[in-house]
């Protein structure tokens, strides 16, 4: 298992700390360093500022939105940040959500598996410097019916394929990644109640005629270092609330979703309920420790060791880091305590 670190967004309030943060990461030899976008900042403009300024780490999207680029854009802006970073990009993509698809990109929130299928297909065939010839329920290129030709990606990639992710959550999703990704952008992944998630990947997987051996699984976790694992889980309290609660509609929210299938429904409920009436505070306070614990790390060095070992288990293979940061000192901190940790769990590569 290697570490990765993931930035959020640029806008987020941890701006100035982000490219140390980065640099950080470079020198103690993580593995990636992803950037995340909704409708603030973009991804790509923060991946190349900080591919820039570091010489060794992977720089990822986590994610492009699919709604917000066409498939044939989305491979021109690949094959750019793999050649200015030398080879380092990796490629993650999702369908976001109904909200932000329909009412910020208005694009219609229909079909997401297909189209996403479709749209890797394209991106996929872009960057082999294919003329693009496609025929879909989504997608048609060129448009049958106007002076459109087929053409291909006038830059030549530094690498013959660029690795592709999936984020996703529902049992079909996490079961198209396995299918058509190299990796799997997984959040709020639990080790205790990640077998029903893997053997949808499996399921994937064995679709394609492959094993889950040089897969990636990427897991975001957050973290917070302290005395007291339990103090340390109320600082993921907005965190964790915002997603549960409030990332999404009452009737589709993924993470909500999650929550129930990792056996919260009752306080997924209540989450939401306390959320959506801007009860905030109360919809943190709903959240329970167990899920907070169950998908963090949390507490002193020995416990995130601990906690390491059990992710390893489960099969991550990239541990990507959040730190509930408030200040750029106790970030830094964070990461090298998290780079100790990997090597007191002993299941480091």
């Amino acid at each position: 298992m290697r570490l990765g670190l993931n930035l959020g967004y640029w806008g987020a309030g941890n701006d100035a700390a982000n490219l140390e943060l980065a640099r950080e990461a470079d020198r103690l030899g993580y593995s990636v360093v992803w950037a995340a976008e909704a409708y603030g900042s973009d991804a790509p403009t923060v991946l190349a500022w900080v591919a820039a300024q570091t010489t060794r780490v992977d720089v990822g999207s986590a994610i492009l939105q699919i709604p917000a680029r066409t498939p044939a854009m989305t491979a021109m802006t690949a094959a750019t940040l793999d050649s200015l970073s030398g080879g380092r990009f990796r490629l993650g993509l999702g369908v976001s959500g109904p909200q932000v698809s329909e009412g910020w990109h208005g694009v219609r929130f229909d079909k997401p598996l297909g189209r996403t299928r479709e749209y890797v297909d394209i991106v996929n065939a872009a960057l082999r410097r294919e003329r693009l010839s496609y025929a879909g329920e989504h997608y048609t290129l060129p448009l049958p019916d106007g002076p459109g030709k087929a053409i291909k990606l006038t830059v030549h990639p530094v690498r013959e394929h660029i690795p592709v992710y999936l984020a996703a959550v529902g049992p079909k999703n996490v079961e198209l990644a396995g299918e058509i990704a190299d990796g799997w952008l997984a959040l709020f992944f639990s080790p205790e109640h990640s077998g029903d998630a893997l053997a949808s990947l499996k399921a994937g997987r064995d679709k394609a005629g492959k094993t889950l051996d040089g897969y990636d699984i990427a897991a975001t976790v957050p973290m917070v270092v302290g005395e007291d694992w339990r103090a340390c889980a109320d600082q993921v309290r907005p965190y964790a609330a915002l997603y549960v609660g409030g990332m999404g509609s009452r009737k589709k929210n993924f993470y909500n979703d999650n929550a129930v299938r990792m056996g919260f429904a009752a306080e997924a409920a209540e989450v939401q309920d306390r959320y959506l009436a801007r009860d905030y505070d109360g919809a943190m306070a709903a959240l329970p420790l167990g899920f907070l614990d169950g998908t963090s790390l949390l507490g002193a060095k020995e416990r995130i060791a601990e906690r390491m070992r059990a992710y390893a288990e489960a099969g991550v293979t990239t541990l990507t880091l959040s730190p509930m940061l408030q200040d750029l000192e106790q970030g830094i901190a964070a990461l090298r305590t998290a780079t100790e940790a990997l090597d007191l769990a002993g299941v480091g590569s």
